[in-house]
């Protein structure tokens, strides 16, 4: 976007912080607000009705929560929560609809980011169907720290577990042996980053894939 348009989006919005686990939707409830990610995680988490969850979406600097409403009116699919502390800016959807009609740069933005979500949910079922444990928890990590400041960030098995759509004991098991590997070490649930190398040889091809962290709009 040129710096018109740009002033134009900023001038609707409010900067907010966010903590961890902070909830923005839920599935079933209107998305009257969207937020553009500054810094921190925000999933998108599918909820079944036993109550398990598993992430289908992870958006940081480079993306939107709740872009789906900024074409026509939604309600939320899943869950939106914040992965790590944060910050974004917040407008009203109808008004950034408004936006993307008065505005084709707008329009023609939101449109590429929606596209390449898109196409990273559709690697994502490859991925999650056929690759194994280790692989995403590996490609997951990396993308997490595409989207953090440092090397370090907080996040229990159990959590993990719960992205992945996996039992505690398989992340657990991927997790050793990525220790193993010195792609990373782990202790009470905080993980450091510490050869980027070794985790990119660790994780599947998916990672590099359906990125959306490395479109360039």
């Amino acid at each position: 976007m040129d710096d018109g348009d740009r002033e134009a989006l900023l001038a609707h919005t409010v900067s907010i912080d966010f903590a961890q686990g902070q909830i923005f939707h839920e599935p079933g409830d209107p998305i009257d607000q969207i937020y553009f990610i500054e810094h921190g995680v925000v999933s998108a988490v599918a909820v079944l009705q036993d109550g398990r969850t598993v992430e289908t979406v992870m958006v940081g600097c480079e993306g939107v929560a709740g872009g789906l409403a900024a074409a026509v009116p939604q309600v939320a699919f899943t869950r939106n929560v914040a992965q790590m502390n944060g910050a974004a800016r917040r407008i009203e959807a109808g008004r950034l609809r408004q936006l993307v009609n008065d505005r084709p740069a707008i329009r023609a933005v939101i449109s590429a980011y929606l596209a390449a979500l898109q196409s990273e949910l559709e690697q994502s079922a490859a991925c999650n169907a056929l690759h194994r444990a280790e692989q995403r928890l590996a490609k997951w990590l990396l993308r997490c720290h595409d989207r953090v400041d440092g090397a370090a960030f907080n996040l229990t098995q159990e959590y993990m577990a719960s992205m992945l759509g996996s039992q505690r004991t398989t992340v657990n098991e991927a997790a050793q042996s990525l220790q193993k590997s010195r792609a990373i070490t782990y202790s009470r649930g905080r993980i450091t980053v510490t050869d980027r190398a070794a985790l990119e040889r660790a994780a599947c091809e998916c990672y590099r894939a359906a990125d959306v962290f490395r479109l360039r709009l």
